[in-house]
């Protein structure tokens, strides 16, 4: 499949979607949003691959909606950003969060806006240290959008996210990991090693276990308790019954008794 703003390849049941545009640090146009969610149905549709890898090419990750794109004629109206959103971003958002198995963001550099929204609705993110998250809406008298004003609390707490949007302020990488932004920081030449090394682990792991704990967790910040517990039987049961539990399970037997 050929693209021109993105990368998509496989291999080892891993794939790797790297945004290519570092020209302009992967600022997101209409046609890459197109092949964003291209790939993603492609995904959608591969029955080997078990983990997800989304990166930025060049010196960020990406520095949100290219505004290039905006710029319109005098005496023209701005495009209808609310039809952007429900036409472009969020089918990727959702997307990355209904993605069966994990999804894995490797925080090459800024991610900006709606590049921010992307990293932060993965399941795990390292960034290098020298990476940031800028939210940089207000700015433009905007509201924040790609799933941040849903993330940013339940991450971050009430107060930061209140902060960090209202303020604009960037957050570098060791203060989203203090406040539990994003799961790990390294030294930018550690990066693809350590997220490589995540995703090997996570594809030894039976498949269907994951994708059922990711899809218990999507639920688990608007069931109230009575609800989630009701899901965790119902996914269990599914999980237990399925031939890698019997195959694990007996496994560690043998070791334990061997």
């Amino acid at each position: 499949m050929d693209f021109s703003y993105i990368q998509l390849t496989r291999d080892d049941h891993i794939a790797r979607l790297h945004l290519n545009r570092p020209d302009v640090m992967n600022a997101l146009n209409k046609d890459m949003l197109g092949e964003i969610a291209t790939a993603f149905a492609a995904l959608d549709n591969d029955d080997t691959v078990k983990c997800l890898i989304i990166q930025g090419n060049g010196r960020g990750f990406c520095t949100g909606q290219d505004l290039e794109e905006r710029r319109v004629p005098d005496g023209q109206d701005m495009p209808d950003l609310g039809d952007s959103l429900a036409q472009r971003y969020n089918p990727i958002i959702s997307a990355i969060r209904s993605f069966p198995f994990p999804v894995l963001c490797a925080l090459n550099g800024p991610a900006v806006g709606a590049g921010a929204g992307i990293a932060l609705a993965c399941d795990v993110v390292v960034a290098a240290k020298t990476a940031s998250l800028i939210f940089p809406f207000n700015r433009l008298g905007l509201i924040p959008d790609s799933g941040l004003t849903w993330s940013l609390p339940r991450l971050a707490g009430f107060a930061r996210a209140s902060a960090s949007i209202l303020l604009c302020d960037p957050i570098p990488a060791a203060n989203a990991k203090e406040w539990g932004l994003i799961w790990d920081v390294v030294e930018p030449d550690e990066l693809n090693d350590t997220i490589n090394g995540l995703a090997q682990k996570l594809i030894s792991q039976p498949s269907l276990g994951m994708a059922l704990a990711k899809q218990a967790l999507n639920h688990s910040l608007s069931n109230d308790i009575t609800q989630q517990l009701a899901l965790e039987s119902s996914l269990q049961r599914t999980a237990g019954a399925h031939p890698d539990y019997k195959q694990r399970v007996l496994a560690f037997l043998n070791r334990k008794g061997g």
